[in-house]
């Protein structure tokens, strides 16, 4: 996203995370991912799972440290002569390396096959890395890695051995991507070559002009880059009704960081199997360094393409109706992967690899008009490094489905359904959508502005309540740092998120909670199962305190996440587990009201906000009325102090109540007969209710039936202790 006031909100703190367990990609994906993400060309292998000389980095997950950026969070760290030597898992005659050196270094890789050295090194550069955005909330320098590659010269089976060795630069290798690459095509026949028009196959001359000529005759045609590295200095507009087509990405590149840019085409554009290499070195938001920045026009497609070290992959805007991204690699962008901002209509995102991005790796921004009937389809997401892998921001009828998003790191959740505006005019999420069959990998991160963390799956009311239906099924979620499921408003205003339903859930070795509900409003879960939760099952805080409940429905089929988080004034830290409540803490400070009633602004949450001269009213002149706040799990409840505002300009009073528990929040049962208690400012204006031995109670509910000082249940604190 390119916007300057990101990600601003104030939370409670939760102290730093622990280290935990790494490794996705060692050697083949987990059977438990196969029907998530893209039917990748090439296998990767993490370096701390080869052996190495070198020191193993990480685990680690904070913000602004090398490991926290490295696929696993683990890495391996070469000084000169040390090196990482990958047992190959599968034919291949091609490697693509991520690497990261210090800032300001440049150097190279040696490459040994079977321990014979290849006559070709690895480049390997800060150039790319070390981006700074000050102007984004919570940024540090960031994108530490970058990727390089090489064609081996020959082909290795599995079981052989490839290494990389540090020469006179220190090198962190991060994982290797082994790849069995096709021959070059041949020219398509009756195609218009860029040759032909005067491109210089060597990257020395500029080819810009060769590559308008022949765009210019090939109308309705192709045009066909041969193999070679061609530079272009200007964009390319006026792209209509042409196919671009390379002998393969790994044989004809072109060098620029602005490919195509244009507002408007006729449509019909195909652009396929080449690469363009960008030189973006910055994150500059009001350049076009894109590799396309607008619109290809309706019914075009991109397949086969290699993008690297531009800003974005794809920005989009204008008319795109119907577009297809597909089988294509988009690494090292300072900002997005591919963004959709606003208008379109039926594009299909899909079998895409994407690594290493400095924002969103995919996102849908419903700016100026929404995103309709669109989706991201088995996209496989490593590695964005300052937002999220996948984020919805309005639009209707979206889908995001069987995508594989891994390592996620600061400011940033691995889906994010959101109704974050950043500008005007914004369509919020409105009809269906779908979210479903999603693997996410040690996703969700710490947020430096809320300083409490994201979870692997969120739900935002940002800026706006979420009423669009939002249908959350079969999702795996692994080794979340923090939470999976995470339901808030994130602008801090309460807005409710609601009509949520959550079905075939699997989450394992979460850090925190399963739920971590912040805002208003409901949700549906059935058949989640959770396994090594590492604090609680819930935790059901919104905020702000008083701004409503959040409702979870069982809807049967769960299991392993019953516990609620019992302490809102704290956050849950990763393996913590649910502490003891302290026996003088009060239970119902912060805890979610309700009320059958209340009167103008004097809302339930009134009563356990903290603050004796707020207050709670309910209905007027319509006893009995009632209060009912959730305690979040059972407690042996002994001790109620209720509290009417000390001030002096309160007469004294005498409310009839009845004091009922529950432990589902269905069958309630009195726990204290109806009876009178005095409020009277010259003694403090409270009263306190004794419980029997025996009481166990969730939901603790007041049921006024009369008071003498006005015609309405009036509560400004209501507390409840285990001591008596």
């Amino acid at each position: 996203m390119h916007a300057s006031t990101r990600y601003v909100r104030r939370m409670p703190a939760i102290g730093a995370v622990v280290a935990l367990a790494a490794g996705m990609l060692v050697t083949l994906a987990p059977a438990a991912h196969a029907a998530a993400g893209a039917s990748l060309p090439f296998t990767s292998v993490e370096a701390e799972s080869a052996t190495t000389t070198g020191t193993k980095i990480g685990p680690d997950y904070t913000q602004g440290s090398l490991a926290s950026e490295a696929s696993g969070r683990q890495a391996v760290r070469l000084s000169a002569g040390q090196r990482v030597e990958f047992t190959v898992p599968r034919a291949a005659n091609a490697v693509n390396l991520s690497y990261s050196v210090p800032d300001g270094q440049s150097g190279s890789l040696n490459v040994y096959v079977n321990g014979t050295k290849l006559a070709k090194t690895l480049p390997v550069t800060s150039t790319y890395s070390y981006i700074d955005t000050g102007w984004i909330a919570g940024a540090k320098t960031h994108h530490f890695f970058d990727d390089t590659r090489m064609l081996l010269g020959r082909t290795v089976q599995p079981g052989d051995k490839v290494a990389v060795e540090a020469t006179g630069t220190q090198v962190t290798v991060d994982v290797a991507d082994f790849e069995q690459v096709a021959d070059a095509a041949t020219q398509p026949a009756g195609s218009v070559s860029v040759v032909s028009k005067g491109a210089d196959p060597t990257g020395n001359g500029d080819s810009t002009q060769a590559f308008r000529d022949a765009i210019a005759a090939a109308q309705g045609g192709t045009v066909w880059i041969p193999p070679g590295d061609y530079k272009i200095t200007s964009s390319l507009n006026g792209v209509q009704n042409v196919t671009l087509q390379g002998a393969g990405s790994w044989y004809s590149v072109v060098h620029t960081s602005r490919f195509i840019d244009q507002s408007s085409s006729a449509g019909n554009v195909h652009i396929k199997d080449f690469a363009v290499m960008g030189a973006v070195t910055e994150r500059v938001d009001s350049s076009p360094d894109n590799f396309v920045n607008g619109s290809l026009g309706p019914n075009s497609s991109v397949s086969g393409m290699w993008i690297q070290h531009t800003k974005c992959g794809m920005w989009l805007t204008g008319t795109n109706d119907n577009l297809v991204v597909e089988n294509s690699r988009f690494l090292d962008t300072t900002a997005d992967g591919i963004n959709l901002n606003g208008t379109a209509k039926g594009v299909v995102v899909r079998n895409n690899f994407l690594r290493n991005q400095g924002d969103d790796a995919l996102a849908m921004w419903s700016l100026y008009s929404p995103d309709t009937d669109s989706s991201f389809e088995n996209n496989t997401i490593s590695q964005p490094n300052l937002a999220n892998g996948i984020a919805i921001y309005g639009g209707t009828d979206l889908s995001v489905k069987n995508n594989l998003v891994s390592d996620t790191n600061a400011l940033g959740s691995g889906i994010a359904i959101s109704n974050q505006k950043f500008m005007d005019p914004f369509s919020p999420l409105s009809g269906t959508i779908t979210v479903s069959g999603n693997t996410l990998v040690r996703t969700g991160a710490m947020n430096p502005n809320w300083n409490h963390p994201m979870g692997a799956l969120r739900v935002d009311s940002y800026d706006s309540a979420v009423d669009a239906t939002v249908n959350i099924t079969d999702t795996t979620i692994t080794d979340s740092p923090y939470s999976a499921f995470e339901f808030v408003s994130g602008g801090g205003h309460g807005y409710p998120v609601k009509n949520v339903n959550v079905s075939g859930a699997t989450v394992k070795n979460t850090g925190t909670v399963v739920v971590q509900a912040e805002t208003q409003g409901a949700a549906t879960f059935k058949n989640v199962t959770a396994t090594q939760v590492g604090s609680a099952g819930v935790y059901n805080c919104p905020y702000p305190a008083n701004s409503g409940s959040f409702t979870l429905t069982d809807g049967g089929g769960n299991s392993g996440w019953s516990s609620t988080w019992s302490d809102c004034s704290t956050w849950p830290q990763p393996g913590q587990g649910n502490p003891e409540p302290d026996p003088n803490r009060n239970l119902a400070k912060g805890r979610p009201a309700t009320a059958t009633g209340s009167q103008d602004v004097y809302t339930p949450g009134k009563a356990v906000d903290g603050d004796a001269n707020s207050y709670w009213e309910s209905a007027n002149n319509a006893f009995p009325q009632s209060w009912t706040v959730d305690l979040g799990s059972s407690y042996a409840v002994r001790r109620l102090v209720l509290k009417l505002p000390p001030s002096s300009a309160w007469s004294a009073r005498t409310q009839t109540i009845t004091v009922l528990g529950s432990t589902d929040g269905s069958a309630y049962s009195t726990v204290v007969g109806s009876q009178g208690y005095r409020f009277d400012p010259a003694t403090g204006n409270t009263a306190t209710v004794s419980l029997p031995s025996g009481t166990n109670l969730r939901y603790l509910r007041l049921s006024v039936s009369a008071n003498t000082g006005w015609p309405a249940g009036q509560l400004s604190e209501v507390e409840a202790y285990l001591t008596s």
